[in-house]
């Protein structure tokens, strides 16, 4: 910081003793007002900003009323401008009511810093899709790659040193054996993986088995999901798993596989816009489903009642 006396600029006293490194810090800590031409999403992100949500609504609300309250965390871009770190969503919100600028702080990050701090920002979100998760966590794993950590993804044996399913679970809700899961899906073809998000393929056959079949393999098994409407179980999986191993998974050993019949599964899906005229607009699913129970109950011992007069 400086002082003006008879027009000649005087530094304080006690930035004298301060380093290079402390003057960089005051000066990229500074929240800066920059046009929204000058801020782009980071090349590598792996989350959606725009998916449909309750929590996107409200964020969009109140930045149209009040603005951008928490600035964006950025770093230089060397064409110029600035690349988000921290904010895509309240920057996507921002041009949907058309803000034209940006509250940012600027920071100095290396590119493996980056991509580690553009993960862990987020990893936490509720509601994120298996693929988001399954990128994010493939991102911040390679960048720790990079920055040489010593890791042994493969295993989980006990006493490794710094593996990289524990050191990424160090800053994430889900187990080191649920990371490793989902870092097995960045193996699936494009359709399977959203599949999986769209839950017609189940999280653990396609993480622990289908994710290790050869591309001309999980082709022609999507295609089979999709004209048979099937999905394998568990047990199919890893049978495919272990065929594909030992090479002999052909179309016609994924067909006779895939047509097993499976144990008829009861299952009950609810539309949304059938229940919601019934209950309260402030209704969590949770509650909705306590309420669902609790009927079916009442409904239950007035039927054994009925059956035992």
């Amino acid at each position: 910081m400086t002082r003006k006396l008879n027009g000649i600029e005087l530094t304080r006293y006690d930035d004298l003793f301060k380093t290079d490194a402390e003057r960089e810090t005051d000066h990229q800590e500074r929240v800066q007002i920059v046009s929204a031409e000058q801020v782009f999403p980071y090349a590598r992100q792996p989350y959606s900003v725009d998916r449909p949500s309750a929590d996107l609504v409200r964020l969009m609300d109140s930045i149209e009323r009040t603005g951008i309250a928490e600035p964006l965390i950025v770093r230089p871009r060397s064409e110029g401008g600035y690349e988000i770190i921290s904010g895509h969503r309240r920057d996507y919100c921002a041009k949907v009511v058309g803000l034209d600028t940006r509250p940012v702080i600027v920071r100095n990050y290396s590119d493996e810093d980056a991509d580690i701090l553009v993960v862990d920002y987020n990893i936490n979100r509720e509601n994120l899709l298996p693929s988001e998760k399954a990128k994010a966590y493939k991102l911040k794993l390679d960048a720790m790659k990079r920055q040489g950590a010593r890791i042994d993804l493969t295993s989980c044996q006990v006493g490794t040193k710094s593996r990289a399913d524990e050191l990424l679970a160090e800053s994430a809700e889900d187990s080191a054996r649920q990371i490793q899961r989902y870092i097995r899906l960045t193996n699936l073809i494009p359709p399977l993986m959203e599949a999986v998000d769209a839950g017609k393929l189940k999280f653990v056959p396609a993480a622990d088995y289908i994710s290790h079949l050869t591309e001309k393999e999980q082709t022609y098994l999507q295609f089979l999901m999709e004209r048979d409407e099937v999905s394998p179980s568990v047990d199919q999986a890893q049978r495919l798993k272990q065929i594909s191993a030992e090479g002999k998974l052909e179309n016609n050993i994924i067909d006779l596989i895939m047509r097993e019949e499976k144990p008829l599964e009861r299952k009950v899906t609810l539309r949304n816009d059938r229940l919601q005229k019934y209950f309260p607009a402030s209704y969590t699913p949770k509650q909705m489903e306590e309420v669902i129970i609790k009927l079916l109950e009442g409904w239950h011992r007035r039927r054994q009642q009925e059956q035992t007069r």
